[in-house]
Order: structure tokens, then C-alpha cells, then sequence
């Protein structure tokens, strides 16, 4: 009974020493074993992997792509033309030995950090080194291949291999467009007004196209009705004339009733005349008196 009391705890010590020597190596991760901080081994193989217990500690770090936003960055170009672009990386960890040794106990958070320098560093130096016309045509390919080339240099230092990188977004800082805006609104303003000028002009032309030829259109009207009226009076004088000619004492009657009866109009007429006078001579008797 006693040996068997003595030799349980010892048998449970050894059963949690085994199974604190054992650790899974996933397929997704990698593993380093280190040794009062120095590193003993790399389990870069998924499966069952020992260590050493109590003595020996395992850090485990992420062997799949991972993903880094580069936060708004602000580039000047040859022209001057200050952009604001947005950027982000994708790499992996390609040497956890190296990775550990330069991040130390920081692991991802301090290998971002320092990513994110190379990073803009290097996007500082591409974009800075071409105009911005350049930076947002197509030829920006061109420029993210350049800009990785120089990250994965300085990034094999850090045990990183930098996969891809590539620009977001790339707009002007706000000032600038602000001011670009405000360049565009006054530009089609002046756009407008040039167009609004041009149309009162246009207005212009054909109203005073149009007075014209209503001047031109009353006046060849008046013409023509002068013309037709005075072809109208010549032909009244010549009938007037013939009827005249044949027969000048009806002519001077029918001339005398109508000067009677436009000098007499109304149903009050008062008319003072010397009696001897000729205009009454149709309304007098044989005898000379005015009937």
C-alpha cells in the first residue's frame, strides 16, 4: 500500500512530463523550439514533434500568406503634383530562423511594423522618380512589379518574402483637391458663360435678322399698296375723265350731290353762304330761286 502510494505521484510527474515533450506541428504554421531564448530547432513539418520539458519552449508563427495594409502615404512626383495612394502587401514567412533572430519576441507586430517602412520607403523612391501622369495611367503595373522588386531586397533580411504589392487608391491630398475642384467649377462656369454669351449674340443676330425683314416685308407691302392704289386712282380719274368727256354737265351734277351730300351730314346742317353763290346752283329754281 505505501510503495503504491510513493509511486503514483511519480508515475503522474513522468505522464505530464511525456506529454509536456509532445507538440503538433499544424500544416498552416510553422515552429521554432527555442532554448532559454536561443533557438534549438525548426519544425517547418506538420506532424507530432518533441522537446524538451520545462527546459525547451515552442513558438509557433503562421505559414500561410498574410496580408499588410499601407496606411494613406503621401508621394510628391517630378511634376510636383503631390498624390495621396493607399497601398498593400501580401507576404509570408519564408525563414523563421532568420524571422526570429530579426523580430525577436515581437513576432508579426514588430515584422509589420518594420514591412510597412520598407514599404513606403520604397514607394516613396518609385512614384517619386516619375511624373503623376505616369503614376495613374496604365503603366502603374509597371511601377507596383518595381516597387515589390525593391521590398523583397531589404525584406529577405527580416525572414520575409514579399509576394505582391499594390496601389489601392490614388487621389490628391485634400487642399489640392479642393482646389482642383474648385479649378473645375470655375472652368465650366466661364465654359457656361462663354456659351451664354454666344447665345445672346446668336439671339441677337437673328432678332435683328428678323427686324430687318419685317421692315423689309412692311415696306414692300406699303410699295406694293401704293402702287396698287395709285393704279386704283388712275384708273377712277380715267373713268372720271371719259365720263367727263361725254357728258360735262351730268359730270358737274353728280360733282355738286356729292359735295351736298358731304356737306350736309347730320339732321342739324347749318350752312351761311352768299346767296348768289355757285354751290347752290343745282338746288335753285328755273325761276333763280333756292327751292
Amino acid at each position: 500500500m505505501r510503495k503504491s502510494t510513493f509511486l503514483l505521484p511519480i508515475v503522474v510527474v513522468l505522464v505530464a512530463l511525456g506529454l509536456s515533450s509532445l507538440f503538433i506541428v499544424d500544416e498552416r504554421e510553422k515552429a521554432l523550439v527555442l532554448q532559454f531564448g536561443r533557438v534549438i530547432d525548426v519544425k517547418e513539418e506538420p506532424g507530432l514533434a518533441f522537446k524538451i520539458p520545462l527546459i525547451q519552449e515552442v513558438v509557433r508563427y503562421d505559414d500561410r500568406i498574410l496580408s499588410r495594409e499601407v496606411g494613406p502615404l503621401e508621394v510628391t512626383p517630378l511634376d510636383d503634383r503631390r498624390l495621396v495612394v493607399d497601398a498593400f502587401a501580401r507576404y509570408r514567412i519564408v525563414d523563421v530562423r532568420q524571422f526570429r533572430q530579426a523580430v525577436g519576441a515581437g513576432g508579426i507586430a514588430t515584422a509589420e511594423t518594420r514591412l510597412d517602412s520598407i514599404l513606403r520607403a520604397k514607394t516613396r523612391e518609385i512614384l517619386g522618380s516619375v511624373s503623376s501622369n505616369d503614376i495613374l495611367s496604365s503603366d502603374r503595373a509597371a511601377l507596383m512589379l518595381r516597387i515589390r522588386n525593391g521590398a523583397i531586397f531589404e525584406a529577405r533580411d527580416l525572414g520575409l518574402e514579399v509576394i505582391d504589392v499594390r496601389l489601392k487608391r490614388t487621389d490628391l491630398p485634400e487642399a489640392n483637391l479642393n482646389a482642383t475642384f474648385a479649378r473645375m467649377r470655375a472652368e465650366r462656369e466661364r465654359e457656361a458663360a462663354d456659351e451664354v454669351a454666344r447665345g445672346n449674340e446668336a439671339a441677337q443676330r437673328i432678332r435683328a435678322q428678323a427686324d430687318r425683314t419685317v421692315v423689309e416685308l412692311v415696306s414692300e407691302a406699303r410699295r406694293e399698296a401704293e402702287i396698287v392704289r395709285g393704279e386704283a386712282d388712275a384708273q377712277r380719274n380715267g373713268i372720271f375723265a371719259e365720263a367727263f368727256g361725254k357728258d360735262p354737265e351730268f359730270f358737274e351734277f353728280y360733282r355738286s350731290l356729292s359735295a351736298y351730300e358731304k356737306a350736309l351730314q347730320g339732321g342739324n346742317s347749318s350752312m351761311v353762304m352768299s346767296p348768289d353763290s355757285e354751290f347752290f346752283n343745282y338746288l335753285k329754281s328755273p325761276s333763280g330761286r333756292s327751292e
